[in-house]
């Protein structure tokens, strides 16, 4: 994947590199911490500008985040909250637990977009809940820019100093990103399981 990054940026430039920020959105196994770095080795070669390099990675990763957020929006808490409480006695799910983590949502949404972006795993997923609590677009649009910005910055700003070394910042932040995501993962199941225990106690 790494040559196939590193073609497609030298064959399209600051172009390719807000492709591939948008599909890194969107279908997450394309990994932020192998372009960005990448494309920071590249303009510390000369080929490209690395403030142009941090504009595109930002731009690419905030139009990447607008599918999931409309599709989220679409989706609406009112149309989940009806599935819930009738078809989420399957996975332990009612719709009181859906309108309290969209309340959740609506008093901490704004740091969980700005951090949660600068957050391997999960940054992609963060759009659903934004679109499902329907944040204002202009507020979503802003904390992500913001937070998609430092990421860009950290990552592209690592593969220019690092130089041809640049793929060191994938190998120590993909693990990283792995055990986040194994994380949520988990913390999901112990809720399940014990969402479980409390319906048979009250059975």
């Amino acid at each position: 994947m790494a040559e196939w990054v590193q073609n497609l940026m030298d064959s399209m430039g600051y172009l390719g590199i807000l492709l591939l920020m948008i599909l890194e959105n969107v279908f997450p196994p394309i990994p932020s911490e192998l372009i960005m770095p990448s494309a920071g080795f590249a303009a510390s070669r000369g080929d490209l500008n690395i403030f142009m390099v941090i504009a595109m990675g930002t731009l690419g990763s905030v139009l990447g985040t607008l599918p999931l957020y409309y599709i989220g929006r679409a989706f609406g808490e009112e149309r989940l909250v009806e599935w819930a409480d009738k078809y989420g006695r399957w996975l332990t799910l009612r719709g009181s637990d859906i309108r309290r983590a969209d309340d959740w949502f609506d008093r901490h949404g704004t740091k969980a977009v700005l951090f949660g972006r600068m957050v391997p795993g999960i940054r992609s997923l963060l759009s659903l809940p934004a679109g499902m609590s329907e944040m204002p677009l202009p507020k979503f649009l802003i904390y992500s820019a913001i937070g998609s910005g430092l990421w860009a910055s950290l990552l592209a700003g690592a593969g220019y100093l690092l130089g041809e070394n640049y793929d060191r910042v994938e190998h120590y932040v993909g693990p990283a990103s792995r055990i986040i995501l194994a994380v949520v993962v988990v913390a999901a199941v112990v809720w399940f399981l014990r969402r479980k225990r409390e319906q048979a106690a009250k059975a």
